[in-house]
């Protein structure tokens, strides 16, 4: 990549990050609904075409930083360690991401997260537009249970549950801290939620995926 290049990524990353935040500040401070992609690319100083270019929607603006997750849960299958099946393995890295208040448990008490959190469950639009995300988060973890020999359709139903775990978990982590608990009061009550939502997904998909990996 020559310094051209380079300087022209850069710009454009700048860009669009310039554009996500200014939406989110806009969408947090007047509501989804009252804010218009003209007033955000006019916030921005940018043009509607240029807006659209980065984001394909207005629901993008808030959303587009999950991209950065969909390959999450199939990575972690991928890796896991040696003795661990995929249930384990997506079990274990949700408990440690526990104890570190990730807000991806929804178990985080920044203010921006919560306000975050709060928007999008608040909001119909982006709600559903989450299931493009999702979809994708599911076909990524399908494929790479499916390059370990699990049957096309087992992978793809054993994804779907795995990331519909992970993401009701958060939700109800989110829901008892926008009702006033803290981070502190809820974590026992996560891990042992996340250890019984696991737990029942190992008593059927472990029998039917995948050995525990053994050492190479």
């Amino acid at each position: 990549m020559d310094n051209t290049t380079g300087l022209r990524e850069s710009k454009k990353l700048r860009t669009r990050r310039l554009l996500a935040a200014t939406a989110l500040e806009l969408f947090l401070e007047n509501g989804f609904d009252a804010v218009s992609v003209a007033d955000v690319a006019a916030a921005a100083e940018v043009s509607k075409p240029t807006l659209f270019r980065y984001f394909p929607s207005k629901e993008d603006l808030v959303l587009d930083r999950f991209a950065d997750h969909q390959d999450e849960v199939a990575r972690i299958v991928r890796d896991r360690a040696a003795g661990l099946t995929p249930v384990g393995a997506v079990h274990a890295h949700f408990l440690a991401a526990l104890a570190e208040r990730d807000p991806i448990t929804g178990l985080c008490d920044h203010q921006n997260v919560l306000a975050f959190q709060g928007l999008l469950y608040s909001t119909t639009s982006l709600e559903a537009r989450i299931a493009h995300y999702t979809a994708r988060e599911v076909e990524l973890l399908a494929a790479a249970l499916e390059a370990e020999s699990v049957p096309p359709l087992s992978a793809r139903l054993a994804a779907t549950h795995l990331v519909a775990v992970r993401h009701e978990l958060g939700r109800e982590n989110w829901r008892r801290l926008a009702a006033g608990a803290t981070v502190d009061e809820v974590h026992p009550a996560a891990v042992a939620e996340a250890d019984q939502a696991f737990g029942m997904l190992a008593d059927g998909l472990d029998r039917t995926l995948l050995p525990p990996r053994r050492p190479s």
